[in-house]
């Protein structure tokens, strides 16, 4: 059959194509992934860090969580400190496909354990 000649490589080639395509997709998607769980730990550790300074004010408490989140590879957006409570936010830039940066961010808050230790039951 003249007319079938070369079919297989191009139909090789298209196969090929789409492999390559989910390949790009997957990878794209595992490094947004890997971004956002980065910006998490981040805010996280920033928050816990930061929380143990809130004592001494907003100023003490959001410099030290802006350490902790540089450390891990992160930018401080937001902190705030209320009472003995903080809520910080990171972001981590990603550029998932080549020419296309994003930003995962993450928020984490922390503060002290409030515990209402009631009395045992009778009995």
């Amino acid at each position: 059959m003249k007319g079938d000649r070369g079919s297989a490589s191009v139909f090789v080639l298209a196969v090929g194509l789409v492999l390559m395509a989910a390949g790009l997709a997957g990878a794209a998607v595992g490094s947004a992934r890997a971004a956002r769980h980065q910006a998490r730990t981040a805010a996280d550790l920033g928050a816990l860090a930061g929380a143990a300074r809130a004592i001494y004010g907003q100023e003490a408490a959001c410099a030290r969580a802006a350490e902790i989140v540089v450390a891990n590879r992160a930018q401080l957006t937001a902190c705030t400190v209320d009472g003995l409570e903080i809520v910080v936010r990171a972001a981590v830039a990603v550029q998932p496909l080549a020419g296309v940066s994003r930003q995962a961010e993450a928020a984490a808050r922390a503060g002290p354990v409030y515990a209402s230790i009631d009395p045992p039951a009778p009995g």
